[in-house]
C-alpha cells in the first residue's frame, strides 16, 4: 500500500500489507517476496498527482533506513524527490557507476556508498535486497545494518546505492539522506 508521510509535500511511504521489520528481514531476500523497490518506482506517479504535473523521472529518488537509521519498526520505502547536490554528485559520476557494486567516488553526505547500475529489465526481474544480498561479501549475513536507495539516471538506467552502518564514522545507514522531502529539486 501506498501512504502520504505527513514530511514533505510530496513524500509517500510504500509498506506492505503484511508485517515485515525492515532490512533485516530475510522476506526481503526470498525470491516468492514482491519487489518493493519494483513497485515503489511504479507508485512515483503519486508524487505528480498530488503536484498536479509530471514530476521528473530524475527528480524521484526511493530510500530504505537500516535497522539503526530509521525511526519505526515497519519496513517502508520513501518515495521522495532527490537532493539536488545528490542528484549532481550522481550525474557527475556516471562514467564511474557499472554494473557492479564499487565505492561512489566520494560518498554522499559525508558517509561511505556502494552504488551499482541495473537495467530497468534488471529491475523488474530482480529485488534489489537480493542484488546486494547476493553480490556484496558478508551482505547476506548483515543486511540490517544497511540502507538502500535508488535514482534514475540521465541515461535511463537506475543507480542503486547502499550504505552501511558504521558507528566510528557515525553513518547510521540512513539511505534517506539523499533526498529532500521539501523538493527543491523542482523549483
Amino acid at each position: 500500500m501506498v501512504l502520504k508521510d505527513l514530511n514533505g509535500p510530496l513524500q509517500y511511504l510504500l509498506m506492505p500489507t503484511y508485517r515485515i521489520n525492515g532490512t533485516e528481514s530475510p522476506l526481503l531476500t526470498d525470491p516468492s517476496t514482491p519487489n518493493f523497490f519494483w513497485l515503489a518506482w511504479q507508485a512515483r506517479d503519486f508524487m505528480s498527482k498530488k503536484y498536479g504535473q509530471p514530476v521528473p523521472d530524475r527528480a524521484v529518488s526511493l530510500a530504505i533506513n537500516s535497522r539503526t537509521g530509521r525511526t519505526q519498526n515497519h519496513f517502508h520505502i520513501h518515495i521522495s524527490c532527490i537532493r539536488p547536490d545528490v542528484r549532481e554528485q550522481l550525474d557527475n559520476n556516471l562514467a564511474n557507476i557499472s554494473s557492479r557494486w564499487l565505492p561512489l567516488p566520494g560518498g554522499l553526505r559525508g558517509h561511505e556508498y556502494l552504488a551499482r547500475r541495473v537495467t530497468e529489465s534488471e529491475l523488474v526481474q530482480r529485488s534489489p535486497f537480493m542484488m546486494l544480498a547476493e553480490e556484496v561479501p558478508e551482505a547476506r549475513e548483515h543486511m540490517g545494518s544497511y540502507g538502500l536507495a535508488m535514482v534514475r539516471q540521465s541515461d535511463n538506467s537506475f543507480v542503486l546505492l547502499a550504505t552501511q552502518r558504521n558507528l566510528l564514522t557515525l553513518n547510521r545507514a540512513s539511505a534517506e539522506e539523499i533526498q529532500d522531502h521539501q523538493c527543491e529539486i523542482l523549483r
